[in-house]
């Protein structure tokens, strides 16, 4: 007998594909913007703090409104991507772009932190031995990071794993489309019966939560060493 029922088994699959994508997708403007407010002074740059953590602020149906309301059919950005032929509206790319915006985030604040945590001496001392701002960032600051990096990557694949409210809102619920995991789980809920099916998809939810710990926490402890290290 399965352990999962197959709508079960395929929104555990959508879950995971729609985590890892908007991770995937998140973490190089993460990076960017976690370096710039971490090593560069400008104008507005606690309005930009502000807008970055709104998606925490706000509750999740909000975010999802105003998503469908800028990349909807009827939405700025939505034409533009209709007329193109890659929609988001009411689809697992859309559920992607939700889970994103919200575990954006814990990306930036995570990396910031780890940023801000690494000796400026030593980006300071590559510079002066020859190394460009980019060899200096790859080979100094980001090696220096990963504990950060590993974190935020962890906080951001299970906040996006798990997300809920932004995602039905913007995607709603088509089954093997946008139906996640979260979304899955609460029309059990909703459903005479489905209680036995509920507990198991939360005991599902419990242990990708777990591997995700255990995985953050094995990079933690991995060695790490930079180029210009003796």
């Amino acid at each position: 007998m399965a352990l999962l029922a197959q709508d079960e088994t395929v929104a555990l699959a959508l879950s995971l594909k729609v985590a890892a994508v908007a991770v995937a997708c998140s973490l190089p403007p993460a990076i960017a913007c976690a370096w710039l407010l971490a090593r560069k002074r400008f104008f507005g740059k606690p309005l930009l703090e502000t807008l970055l953590l709104l998606p925490l602020i706000l509750p999740p149906v909000v975010t999802g409104y105003l998503l469908l309301g800028w990349f909807g059919h009827r939405g700025p950005i939505g034409r533009v991507l209709d007329a193109l032929h890659m929609s988001v509206a009411f689809r697992w790319t859309g559920a992607a772009l939700a889970a994103g915006v919200m575990a954006f985030p814990l990306l930036v604040v995570s990396l910031r932190s780890a940023f801000e945590a690494v000796d400026r001496k030593l980006e300071q001392a590559a510079a002066t031995l020859g190394a460009g701002a980019w060899r200096v960032f790859l080979r100094i600051t980001l090696p220096m990071s990963l504990p950060g990096l590993a974190a935020g990557l962890a906080l951001a694949f299970a906040r996006a794993f798990g997300e809920f409210g932004a995602t039905i809102t913007f995607v709603s619920s088509i089954p093997g489309e946008t139906r996640t995991l979260p979304i899955a789980l609460y029309e059990l809920l909703e459903t005479p019966g489905g209680e036995s099916g509920a507990l198991r998809l939360t005991w599902v939810a419990i242990g990708v939560a777990l591997c995700a710990t255990l995985a953050a926490t094995w990079l933690l402890r991995r060695p790490r060493k930079t180029e210009f290290e003796a």
